[in-house]
């Protein structure tokens, strides 16, 4: 492939990205995606064989980036003990979230488009991304709990953080929206140990008392 479709591909696939993510994949056409990124449209089957292959080229792409990130959160606390690890990769997510990457912005939008309004693609994410995510926070749970990893008690208490850390990112976003200042990088750090720290203290909780009492139906 010449340099010059190597622009036009990248050109394509960068303005499908962005149309997809505003639009969703329904409400976007070739012509549309071909318009933005000043091509043929008859680029769009040259370089992907049509908008569904085009569609998943632009969801391997933040798939990619996705993984970027959660590579570089377990890179971080390589060699350090279970809490130190925890804190190193809630850091690690929290200050890409608050970055001013553009990439972060269509991304989640294109997440909460396949969350809301399901493709293929959704299964696809959460394979090759959400999975490794879970396995990973459960494994560090897990050692702090002296249990396995699958163990429902570390599942729960990594939904509980991965809960934390998107409600943060909503406070993030929210405050971009209304053009609030962007959180500066020590609120971050700020967040990312309050998080850390809080989620912790529930892990603790949870191995002093493993066996809480059941609700009872009757209640």
């Amino acid at each position: 492939m010449g340099e010059q479709d190597q622009e036009t591909r990248a050109r394509v696939l960068n303005a499908a990205a962005r149309l997809f993510a505003e639009r969703g994949f329904a409400k976007v056409t070739v012509r549309d995606i071909c318009k933005k990124a000043r091509a043929n449209v008859a680029a769009v089957n040259y370089h992907f064989g049509g908008k569904d292959g085009l569609y998943r080229a632009v969801v391997q792409m933040a798939i990619d980036m996705m993984l970027s990130v959660t590579n570089d959160g377990i890179a971080a606390g390589k060699d350090l003990s279970p809490e130190e690890r925890l804190r190193a990769y809630v850091g690690t997510f929290l200050r890409r979230i608050a970055s001013r990457d553009i990439n972060v912005t269509w991304i989640h939008q294109l997440m909460t488009r396949e969350l809301a309004d399901p493709t293929d693609a959704l299964g696809v994410v959460a394979e090759q991304v959400m999975k490794p995510r879970m396995a990973y926070l459960c494994g560090i749970i897990g050692e702090l709990l002296g249990c396995p990893s699958d163990d429902p008690r570390a599942v729960r208490c990594a939904l509980s953080l991965r809960g934390a850390v998107s409600d943060a990112d909503v406070d993030f976003r929210l405050r971009r929206s209304s053009r609030r200042d962007l959180t500066s990088p020590p609120e971050v750090d700020e967040m990312a140990e309050h998080i850390t720290r809080f989620s912790l203290g529930g892990v603790q909780a949870v191995r002093l008392k493993p066996d809480s009492p059941m609700i009872s139906k009757d209640a």
